[in-house]
C-alpha cells in the first residue's frame, strides 16, 4: 500500500508543479501570478481544482 500512495503523491506533485509553471508563464499581472502560485502551494488539491477552472488562461 505504501508504494501506491507514494506513486500517487508523486503524480500529484508533478501535476501541481505543471500548474505552477503554467501560471508563471501566463500573460497576467505579477500579483495575479503570485497569488495563484501561493494558492497552489498552500492548498494543492483544492487550489489545483480552482486553478483548472478559474486560473489564468494566457500563455507566455
Amino acid at each position: 500500500m505504501g508504494l501506491e500512495i507514494g506513486l500517487l503523491g508523486l503524480i500529484w506533485l508533478v501535476i501541481v508543479v505543471w500548474a505552477i509553471v503554467r501560471t508563471a508563464q501566463a500573460r497576467v499581472g505579477l500579483v495575479v501570478r503570485v497569488l495563484w502560485i501561493l494558492i497552489l502551494l498552500v492548498f494543492p488539491v483544492i487550489g489545483f481544482l480552482f486553478w483548472l477552472f478559474l486560473g489564468p488562461k494566457g500563455k507566455g
